[in-house]
């Protein structure tokens, strides 16, 4: 079963008999992404799991939510919808809209590293038909690109990190009234964090991590879950792949070297780890930034 069937702004969208799906592609990462053109329709958005953000390319200017009439939409305005909010649309005339569709998993990654903040103390803000000239000329990018063509879907993957870092700066504040429980204290999650940093090459165990904190594996493990929003192994798993990009960006460095200097057994296990969160290979994603 694919990422989009579980999407259920997505999915709200594809089961109106109005809406067109023009294309859609998962991106990688816990990203998605989908252009729709819908005329004459009502939708409702009822706590979806992921985050959705959304660009009007073309129309309107006859679209609002049913709590708020007198505001509308238009080209190049912006939504927010966030993991767990309820909203209800009316949609008056025609419209195409582009919708980036952002797992938990990856906005925690995301806060985690662009914020140093835990991501249970944020929340991203729900926003309605916002102007914003530099995300709306990302989403008119990403809607150019050939999300099936291997190249063009990793440059695809590119601009939807940049659309995400973005809100995370503008549109993400403090949960209000809210008191943690659990978790791991700052001074730990950022000495976890740093010694990770330092140690990508190296064969890292869970015990070895949860010795920094003077934790049992198990009380280690259900921590730094709650801190860091997913589980140590598949953090672990992010920060290589992510110092392997970097790499393969910026250096000419054989891909077994690349392996090597991220924690990957071999070159073959890094590419068969690569291609199943990318949908490409090293050698695609080098070419897919080349020059």
């Amino acid at each position: 079963m694919s990422q989009l069937e579980h999407l259920q702004v997505f999915q709200s969208m594809h089961s109106s008999p109005h809406a067109r799906l023009q294309r859609s592609a998962e991106l990688g990462d816990g990203l998605a992404a989908a252009l729709w053109s819908n005329r004459h329709d009502a939708r409702d958005y009822q706590a979806p799991s992921h985050h959705t953000l959304s660009c009007y390319l073309a129309g309107g200017t006859g679209t609002f939510r049913r709590e708020n009439p007198n505001s509308k939409g238009a080209p190049d305005k912006l939504c927010i919808l966030p993991a767990g909010h309820q909203s209800a649309w009316v949609i008056n005339g025609e419209i195409q809209l582009a919708h980036l569709y952002i797992s938990q998993e990856q906005f925690a990654l995301a806060a985690v590293n662009l914020l140093d903040r835990e991501p249970r103390e944020l929340e991203l803000r729900e926003g309605t038909f916002l102007d914003d000239p530099q995300q709306a000329q990302r989403f008119r990018q990403l809607s150019q690109l050939d999300w099936h063509e291997p190249a063009e879907r990793l440059l695809s993957s590119s601009l939807a990190h940049g659309l995400i870092n973005h809100a995370l700066l503008s549109q993400v504040g403090l949960r209000q009234g809210l008191r943690l429980s659990g978790g791991l204290a700052p001074i730990l999650r950022r000495r976890l964090r740093e010694f990770i940093e330092a140690n990508l090459s190296e064969p890292l165990s869970l015990g070895q991590l949860a010795g920094l904190c003077a934790l049992s594996e198990y009380h280690f493990a259900r921590m730094f879950h709650v801190s860091f929003g997913l589980p140590p192994h598949r953090y672990l798993l992010a920060r290589r792949l992510e110092r392997a990009r970097q790499l393969l960006r910026s250096s000419r460095l054989p891909f077994g070297e690349i392996a090597l200097a991220c924690g990957f057994a071999s070159a073959s296990h890094f590419s068969n780890r690569f291609r199943q969160a990318f949908a490409a290979t090293p050698g695609q994603y080098r070419r897919a930034f080349a020059g």
